[in-house]
C-alpha cells in the first residue's frame, strides 16, 4: 500500500486516498506484536507494534529460548552484527529458564550506558523488522510520551528497521518531529526529560548513534509522525509551529483503551465509582478538520458504522484497538484471550476506568478478569515491588542529582523519595502486569509469578458482534474485512 503524507519532513495536508483508513492501535505492551502488525499491514492498512518496554520483551524472549527463532532471525539482519551478538550472548538461553527468574535489564535513567541503549535499539529494531518482513505494507510503532527516557534509543531502533509511522500519546509530544529529523541523519541528540522539581530543559537524555554503533550508516527514511491527542486545542497548538508540527493526528475519545486524558473540570463519579466524561472531554471535530491536516478518530469507532461516521466528520479513518487485541494474531496469553472473548460473547466482560491504578496519574482502562490485578485479593497477595521502572518518574534530589520514584513501589521508599503517602493508594504495577499479559511475567525467587492486568477499550460492541460472527475467535484479517464492510455481519 502506498503512503505519501508528504514529500518533505513536515506536512500540512495529504491526499486521503494515499493514507490508511484503519490504524490498528498499539494496545498494551507486546499485545500489539509484530505478528498482528504484519497481518494488518499485509492487508493494506497501518499495522502498529506497541513500543513500550521492547528491550525487556527481547531479553525475556531470548531467555525463554526464542521459540521459532524469530528474535535471532531479526537480530541477524541488524546492520551492526557485533551489537546484536553481544545481546544474544548475554540473554539467549537455548533451553529456556527452567522456571528460574528472568535476568534483569538496565533500568531507564537520565545517564544511560551502552548496554541499556543497545538493548533498547535492538528491541525496537527486532519488533519492527519482523512486522515488516516479507511484504511491502506500512508499519508503525506506538510510544508513550510519559516514558521520555526511553524514546531516543527506541525510536532510533525502529527507524533502523524502516518503520513507516511513529505514533505517540499519553502527553503532549512536541519534541518528536525534531527528534525524528535528527535521527534520520544519525545525529547526536539531546532529548528533553521532565524532572520533578527541576526547571524545564535542565535535563535531557543523550544518544550518539555513531558512537553507539561504531559506524556511520547511510541516512534513514524519516517516518511520518502522528500525535495522539484528546482535544482540538492541543491539535491546534501542535499544528501552529512547524518545529513541533506532526504529520497528522489521532483524536482519541475517553472510551479508548489504555491511558486516557482525565475528565476536564471537576471529576464526578457515578454510583460504581466510575468517572463521568462530558461534552468537554470530546474534541470539536469541526475545529480539528479546519486545521487542514489528516486525522483519525479513536475510542468507540471500532465498527463499520464508526468508520463511516469518522469519515463523514472529515477524518481519514479510525484507529481501532480492542477488536485487534482480541484477535488470534495478537499476543495475549491464549488463556487470557479465550477468557476475554468468552466474556465478550456472553456479555459478562466489563471494562472500567481506573483513576488510581496507573502510576502515571492518568486514568487507565482495565478489563475485569478473575485472577488479574482487578481482584483486590490478588493485589493484596502481590509483593509490592518496583523492579522494572518504565513508568517511574525522575525527580530532583536535594543534592542536585536525579532519582526515580513510582507510587506503585513500596510505600516507605516512595515517601522517603519525597512522594506522598496518599499517592500510593490504589496504585498497581503496570510494568510487571503488562509483561504477564503476554506470557513474560517475572517468576520471583519465592515462587510468586506476576499476575496480569488487561487494558481494552470501554466500547465492546465491535468485539461482541465479531464474536457472534466468529464464535471460535477471529483473525486480524477477519476483523478488517468486517470493519471495511467486505464481510457480512
Amino acid at each position: 500500500m502506498a503512503t505519501n503524507i508528504a514529500k518533505t519532513p513536515q506536512a500540512d495536508s495529504a491526499e486521503s486516498d494515499s493514507l490508511p483508513s484503519i490504524i490498528q492501535g498499539g494496545l498494551g505492551a507486546a499485545v500489539s506484536s509484530w505478528r498482528l502488525a504484519s497481518q494488518v499491514a499485509q492487508a493494506g492498512q497501518l499495522g502498529v507494534v506497541s513500543g513500550t518496554g521492547l528491550d525487556m520483551v527481547l531479553a525475556r524472549r531470548l531467555q525463554d529460548g526464542d521459540q521459532g527463532g524469530h528474535m535471532r532471525r531479526a537480530l541477524a539482519a541488524f546492520p551492526v552484527p557485533a551489537v546484536a551478538a553481544r545481546t544474544i550472548e548475554r540473554y539467549f538461553l537455548p533451553d529456556g529458564r527452567a522456571g528460574k527468574p528472568y535476568a534483569p535489564v538496565p533500568r531507564l535513567a537520565i545517564n544511560q550506558g551502552r548496554r541499556s541503549q543497545e538493548l533498547a535499539v535492538l528491541g525496537n529494531f527486532t519488533e519492527v523488522w519482523l512486522a515488516k518482513e516479507g511484504h511491502h505494507g506500512v508499519v508503525g510503532v506506538n510510544y508513550l510520551e510519559k516514558v521520555q527516557m526511553a524514546t531516543p534509543a527506541a525510536a532510533y531502533g525502529a527507524m533502523l528497521a524502516g518503520v513507516d509511522y511513529v505514533l505517540m500519546g499519553a502527553g503532549l509530544p512536541r519534541e518528536i518531529p525534531h527528534l525524528l529529523n535528527q535521527l534520520v541523519e544519525h545525529s547526536t541528540v539531546k532529548f528533553p526529560v521532565d524532572v520533578a522539581g527541576a526547571e524545564p530543559g535542565r535535563f535531557s537524555v543523550s544518544l550518539d548513534p555513531v558512537d553507539l554503533l561504531g559506524v556511520t550508516l547511510p541516512p534513514l527514511t524519516r517516518p511520518h509522525f502522528l500525535a495522539i491527542v484528546s482535544a482540538h486545542v492541543l491539535a491546534e497548538y501542535l499544528a501552529r509551529d512547524e518545529t513541533i508540527r506532526p504529520d497528522g493526528f489521532v483524536i482519541e475519545g475517553p472510551q479508548a483503551g489504555g491511558h486516557n486524558a482525565p475528565p476536564r473540570g471537576k471529576v464526578v463519579l457515578d454510583e460504581s465509582g466510575e468517572p463521568q466524561f462530558g461534552p468537554r472531554d470530546y474534541a470539536n471535530l469541526e475545529k480539528v478538520a479546519a486545521i487542514g491536516m489528516p486525522f483519525w478518530l479513536a475510542g468507540a469507532y471500532g465498527t463499520p458504522e464508526g468508520l463511516l461516521a469518522a469519515q463523514a466528520a472529515g477524518a481519514v479513518g479510525v484507529q481501532v484497538g480492542t477488536i485487534f487485541a482480541l484477535s488470534s494474531d495478537a499476543n495475549f496469553e491464549p488463556k487470557i484471550r479465550d477468557e476475554l472473548v468468552a466474556g465478550v460473547a456472553d456479555g459478562t466482560l466489563t471494562v472500567t476506568t481506573s483513576l488510581r491504578g496507573s502510576p502515571t496519574g492518568f486514568p487507565f482502562k482495565v478489563a475485569q478478569l478473575e485472577g488479574s490485578l482487578t481482584d483486590p485479593d490478588v493485589v493484596a497477595a502481590r509483593p509490592r515491588v518496583c523492579d522494572l521502572g518504565f513508568l517511574a518518574a525522575p525527580y530532583l534530589r536535594e543534592n542536585g542529582t536525579v532519582g526515580h520514584r513510582c507510587p506503585a513501589e513500596p510505600e516507605k521508599q516512595f515517601i522517603r523519595k519525597g512522594g506522598s503517602e496518599a499517592d500510593t493508594e490504589g496504585r498497581l504495577c503496570l510494568c510487571n502486569a503488562l509483561m504477564a499479559n503476554v506470557g513474560l511475567g517475572q517468576t520471583r525467587a519465592t515462587g510468586y509469578v506476576e499476575k496480569p492486568l488487561i487494558t481494552l477499550g470501554a466500547d465492546l460492541d465491535g468485539p461482541k458482534r465479531l464474536a457472534a460472527l466468529h464464535p471460535e475467535g477471529w483473525t486480524a484479517h477477519q476483523a478488517l474485512d468486517w470493519l471495511l464492510g467486505t464481510s457480512e455481519g
